[in-house]
């Protein structure tokens, strides 16, 4: 029998360095098809990876599970690994077309399903998580590029994460047509 995330978290805080490995195998692909969208750069998303695994070993005896999902925290802290990896990067812009090249050798599945999550926002929040997420704007950065007020947002950001994770949480079978936008499309 194949043992809960949080199992394999409480062990992972105690030292047990088979349960590190366990959610490593089991997370690992998730994180390295988020670094490949995001930095483009195969060393870049091995390091970050590598980094955001290693942080997970630090913490692993503050993860608490009331308030995130052993996967949620991991994805956290590997973006956030990300996210200072290409604030490290010489400032050179990329265009649009590198932007959405394809990734050298792909996750699809990784794609597919983030996609698919991403897909069941409506606007604002689907453009600000591509922003965010994919591109790696901050909050500050968004509000320029947008025009949105900074508490709106993270307003947004929130609903749209918790959007997202009820989507990704659900079995695919109850989930064949998910409702479009947030509550602020309701008139």
């Amino acid at each position: 029998m194949e043992e809960t995330d949080e199992t394999l978290m409480a062990r992972m805080a105690g030292g047990d360095e088979t349960a590190l490995a366990a959610l490593h195998q089991r997370y690992a692909p998730y994180l390295y098809g988020l670094g490949r969208r995001m930095l483009r750069q195969a060393d870049d998303v091995d390091t970050c990876v590598q980094d955001a695994f290693y942080n997970a070993w630090k913490a692993a005896a503050r993860f608490d599970p009331a308030r995130a999902s052993v996967k949620t925290w991991l994805v956290t802290i590997a973006h956030n690994r990300m996210l200072q990896a290409l604030r490290d990067r010489p400032d050179v812009g990329l265009s649009l077309e590198e932007w959405d090249a394809p990734t050298r050798d792909p996750d699809r599945d990784t794609q597919i399903i983030a996609r698919r999550a991403v897909d069941t926002l409506g606007e604002p929040e689907k453009t600000l998580v591509e922003l965010a997420y994919y591109k790696g704007l901050s909050h500050s950065e968004l509000t320029e590029h947008t025009g949105i007020p900074l508490g709106s947002i993270k307003t947004y950001l929130r609903r749209a994460l918790a959007q997202m994770r009820v989507h990704l949480e659900t079995p695919a079978s109850t989930s064949t047509n998910p409702p479009k936008g947030g509550q602020h499309d309701a008139k």
